[in-house]
């Protein structure tokens, strides 16, 4: 089963939805990967204890290409802030590392409610545009130190690159907006790294995986996405000049809010 023509055609329509769904909408790939992946794998048989652990850990593999391509562009126009990246960097490599292990030993219970909860917060800013009020300065190393910790870890139990964490931070500090998004864009490759190199380690030692995975993460999703999802996301931002984005941002968070309690209800 996981390595017939089928099961690849399958992931690699889930690309092309979650390609051009993020592409529309700006919105990262990992907060839909994972509800929609669980489903897939769910239908497939996997085990259940298994998949969240192989969610989490193949929607921050299958987001590394994407992350890589959006911080290049983002750089490219001078809108990355390179000293945020340092120094939210080594927070983030040690939490994500750490995630993997965490999923590991967590109670399924754990890892369905997190999921839940982020898919709540994700919601609320599309939904409401929750925005800090009061600006502050940027905090010294200690404080980038401890606010990339909490970036990485609550980015890789969701399996996401934290750009609804990450952005939110920035504009508390003062960052102009375009800046905030495109420093998210490079902290989000740095979360997706850490993250995946935690699933693969984590994993590595699971028994009763199924085939075709290195660590929690799984190969033929993680191909089938990252392939047709880098080459569709580019029609999505395009069409999103046409349509009205903030109406479909609005409509897509009810979406994802359904998904994650389909998940959660199927588990």
């Amino acid at each position: 089963m996981p390595g017939d023509a089928a099961t690849w055609l399958t992931y690699a329509g889930l690309g092309v939805f979650v390609g051009f769904t993020s592409g529309l909408l700006g919105i990262g790939g990992g907060s839909l990967i994972v509800p929609t992946l669980g489903l897939v794998f769910v239908a497939f048989g996997f085990a259940p204890q298994l998949v969240m652990p192989l969610a989490l850990g193949t929607s921050l593999a299958a987001i590394v290409l994407a992350t890589a391509s959006g911080a290049r562009a983002h750089h490219r126009h001078g809108a990355v802030r390179g000293d945020i990246v340092r120094g939210l960097a080594p927070g983030i490599v040690a939490a994500g590392l750490g995630a993997g292990a965490i999923a590991r030993v967590a109670p399924v219970a754990f890892l369905k409610w997190f999921f839940l909860a982020f898919v709540f917060y994700v919601t609320a800013q599309i939904l409401f545009g929750l925005k800090p009020k009061h600006e502050r300065p940027l905090p010294g190393r200690a404080g980038l130190f401890g606010v990339g910790t909490l970036i990485g870890g609550l980015s890789g139990l969701a399996g996401v690159g934290g750009a609804m964490i990450s952005v939110p931070f920035m504009t508390l500090w003062g960052v102009p907006f375009k800046s905030a998004i495109g420093t998210s864009a490079a902290i989000s490759f740095v979360v997706a790294i850490a993250g995946t190199a935690g699933f693969v380690a984590a994993g590595l030692t699971v028994p009763g995986l199924p085939a075709w995975t290195v660590g929690y993460v799984y190969l033929p999703a993680l191909v089938g996405i990252s392939v047709t999802s880098v080459f569709v996301a580019p029609l999505g931002a395009r069409l999103a000049h046409r349509l009205p984005v903030a109406t479909l941002k609005k409509a897509f968070a009810v979406f994802l809010l359904a998904l994650a309690v389909k998940l959660i209800t199927s588990l």
